[in-house]
């Protein structure tokens, strides 16, 4: 690679820099509070953009715009579109008007519409979203989309992850003015989410009908003694597979991707990406694009890019770890506990919620991850149980019983952990601790939500996280608000909730049976298959809380 990393990235997206560079200040500062302030995009102001936009695409080589969208398929949908007007004397010029850039007209019969596929149903709509940088791909200008239906109604995965992360920052800043924290503007939640893969040789896979016809492997064998492979994830990377993760990082970095780390997996074959966190709509695109690059990529150099989850018992399947928090726009983490967590209210209370949250919703988390080929990963020994349940770790814990109890805390200070050689560092030694057999952990400043399966789309489970944390705060708000003194009944509401939701708590072996009599004394839920998980969609519970910030009632 010739080109400095920094910059390669970013180079086909047409991102803050590029906007400031082409449009005229006013139109950028009008842009710009129209993305900070989810405020509608007057036809003039997008004029303005889409020119700019097309003149940069044009230079970049690109000679067609499309409209991208995610819709409920779990993949990514595209119209393409050329520039070209005709004028005359049987020339062309490059055009692309605002009209263009804010709004499309793509047909939905072929996707699900929640209705007859009369002639009018089958009409869609794309509205463009300001808050997503669009990108140009195989010399196509990319604008990121929501997509909707004739009737208004959501088709795709980004109308309801952008409505809930709306729902969570409104309940949150009415949380956080209770704390007089004033300078807060916006509240977002963040994703980080590793993506686990497997590459295989081409001409292997074309003689593989399984692979080919399913994408994902059958049958197959455990391998002779002494010949399984399991030191596949501390190996080193294969010269063919290492020229192929280049390759990849580059393509990403080009499309503003934050890729940053690349690994062997445990299994033969499997190998992992995880990106920078970033926030979750941005984060979703970013993992749609990443799927999509690790098969074409892939392509050039000879292999197959699997994204299946476990195929068959002793050979691991692939995930997803969806590294989720919530940050302000000042850039303060919420999660985050500080030296002293037993004294961080703030920090305490927005804790509590997301307890909350998961005990309330345990259901609804595990049927968003619900797939059949995820239904064999969940439970095997390296991926986590069916069953949803909270890790806090040791500190957390006993911050947490502390309070339930009404006793002092005294927080614990970072010991150092010798590793025995005098030229070697001390390290801190880490007082969350981890647990990988925990469906839903802390770890440290944000919750690893560990039960994605590879080849689905991040937007569902953060919607549903999203959505039942809001639902958490605009509790707690309620209460809070009508309280005469504050601190009292901060006090009171932990202590309650605490005691109320501690059962999620579980920090020991997620994978052994001992675990499953446990959580079923417990009363926590068990839903072994996608059959048992999905009528909890539809229960009156769920539908409760979606028509309530995300989905609009339904109309029968």
């Amino acid at each position: 690679m010739t080109t400095k990393v920094p910059e390669l990235f970013g180079s086909m997206v047409f991102n803050d820099e590029v906007m400031k560079e082409r449009l005229p200040k006013d139109i950028y500062k009008a842009l710009h509070k129209t993305m900070d302030e989810g405020l509608h995009l007057q036809l003039d102001l997008a004029n303005v953009v889409a020119a700019a936009m097309k003149d940069w695409a044009v230079e970049k080589g690109a000679t067609h715009y499309t409209h991208w969208f995610q819709p409920m398929t779990g993949v990514t949908a595209e119209k393409h579109d050329s520039f070209i007007s005709p004028e005359p004397g049987g020339k062309v010029i490059m055009e692309f008007s605002g009209k263009e850039l804010v709004k499309g007209e793509p047909d939905a019969s072929s996707f699900p519409s929640g209705g007859l596929r009369a002639t009018f149903e089958a009409r869609g709509y794309t509205a463009w979203d300001p808050t997503a940088y669009a990108f140009i791909k195989d010399d196509t200008l990319c604008i990121p989309t929501a997509f909707c239906s004739y009737s208004g109604e959501a088709l795709d995965k980004k109308t309801p992850l952008l409505r809930s992360m709306q729902a969570l920052d409104k309940q949150a800043m009415r949380v956080l003015r209770l704390f007089g924290n004033e300078d807060v503007k916006r509240v977002n939640t963040t994703v980080g989410p590793e993506q686990e893969y497997f590459l295989i040789d081409e001409k292997m896979y074309e003689k593989r009908p399984d692979l080919i016809y399913t994408g994902r492997t059958l049958f197959g064998a455990k391998p002779p003694k002494g010949q399984e492979l399991e030191d596949h994830y501390f190996g080193t990377i294969n010269p063919r597979v290492s020229a192929y993760m280049k390759d990849l990082d580059e393509e990403l970095w080009k499309l503003g991707v934050y890729a940053k780390t690349k690994h062997n997996e445990v299994a033969p074959a499997q190998h992992e990406l995880a990106p920078v966190f970033t926030t979750t709509n941005i984060a979703t695109d970013h993992n749609q694009l990443t799927m999509e690059m690790m098969k074409t990529v892939a392509e050039r150099h000879g292999m197959t890019c699997l994204l299946h989850e476990k195929p068959f018992e002793g050979i691991n399947g692939s995930g997803k770890h969806n590294n989720w928090s919530i940050s302000t726009d000042t850039g303060v983490n919420l999660l985050e506990p500080g030296a002293t967590p037993s004294q961080n209210a703030q920090f305490l209370l927005f804790m509590t919620a997301v307890i909350k949250a998961v005990d309330d919703y345990q259901e609804l988390l595990r049927v968003s991850v619900a797939s059949a080929g995820n239904d064999h990963r969940l439970g095997a020994n390296e991926a986590p149980p069916a069953i949803i349940s909270i890790f806090l770790g040791d500190e957390m814990t006993e911050v947490l019983e502390s309070i339930e109890k009404g006793l002092d805390y005294h927080d614990k200070e970072k010991t150092l952990m010798s590793i025995g050689a005098i030229v070697l560092p001390h390290i801190p030694k880490d007082t969350t601790d981890r647990n990988r057999t925990s469906p839903f952990a802390f770890t440290g400043n944000k919750f690893e939500f560990r039960s994605l399966g590879s080849a689905a789309s991040i937007s569902g489970p953060n919607v549903v996280l999203n959505t039942i944390v809001a639902e958490s705060l605009s509790q707690f708000a309620d209460e809070l608000e009508k309280a005469e003194d504050f601190d009292q009944a901060l006090t009171e509401l932990l202590r309650r909730e605490i005691k109320a939701h501690k059962r999620i708590i579980f920090n020991g072996n997620g994978y052994g049976e001992e675990w499953i009599e446990e959580a079923k004394r417990r009363g926590l839920s068990n839903l072994r298959s996608t059959v048992d998980a999905l009528p909890v969609f539809v229960s009156k519970k769920s539908v409760d809380l979606f028509t309530k910030t995300v989905f609009t009632p339904s109309l029968r």
